[in-house]
């Protein structure tokens, strides 16, 4: 899958700035970086886009001003004005994020896209310090928990194909967010047709799921 959290989150969030930019197709880390830096998307340098990129999956992992400055190598100070310029770009976000900690609050738990629950009973009345790790690690499962929903879905979508249709290929292994297949030469652009097909349709979100396929004689040398 090709930036699957950061496009469940703009389906989960509703922000609007966030949504329109993967359904454009744009480069979100470009995007992201235009509202960091206050710049056009054209004028954005390789420095800001990668700096855009850290921030944007920095915000789902829910880190702070503090380990963004330490990644980046930049001052707290400028790296929490990276962070709120962040939320000003995609405001839908904040709201999100608050949503989902009151509610982590309340009922003690957050719910997957799926709705797998996972629970933090403490969370309500954890002291701060502790806190702030139990709703970083909150908000953080939504993602990688809908994540795994959706590859989870498309896993099973394809072994029921492959055995539908007595296909030779064997889907053999999942790392994060990639399927690994082996397969006949002679059936491998079917295959990447039949696996783009399945993980792109393992879930109906407001922005397009998207797949990058890659065929090679191993996993180093696949070329998309």
């Amino acid at each position: 899958y090709s930036q699957i959290e950061p496009r469940i989150l703009a389906h989960l969030s509703r922000d609007t700035r966030l949504i329109q930019a993967f359904q454009n197709d744009e480069d979100i880390h470009a995007a992201t970086a235009a509202g960091i830096f206050g710049v056009s998307e054209k004028d954005v340098t390789s420095a800001q886009r990668a700096a855009a990129k850290t921030v944007n999956f920095g915000v789902i992992y829910g880190q702070s001003a503090y380990g963004l400055s330490i990644q980046l190598e930049i001052p707290v100070g400028e790296a929490q004005r990276y962070i709120e310029n962040f939320y000003a770009t995609y405001p839908g976000i904040a709201k999100f994020k608050e949503k989902v900690l009151q509610a982590a609050k309340k009922n003690g738990y957050v719910e997957t896209i799926m709705g797998r629950r996972r629970y933090f009973p403490d969370l309500a009345k954890a002291a701060a310090a502790v806190r702030a790790n139990i709703e970083r690690m909150a908000f953080n499962t939504v993602f990688q928990g809908s994540a795994a929903d959706i590859i989870k879905k498309a896993m099973i979508d394809l072994d029921h194909s492959l055995r539908d249709s007595k296909s030779s290929a064997r889907m053999i292994l999942q790392v994060h967010d990639e399927l690994i297949f082996e397969v006949p030469n002679r059936e491998a652009e079917k295959l990447k047709q039949l696996v783009v097909e399945k993980m792109e349709s393992a879930a109906q979100l407001d922005v397009p799921l998207k797949v990058d396929i890659g065929i090679g004689p191993n996993w180093a040398e696949a070329k998309s």
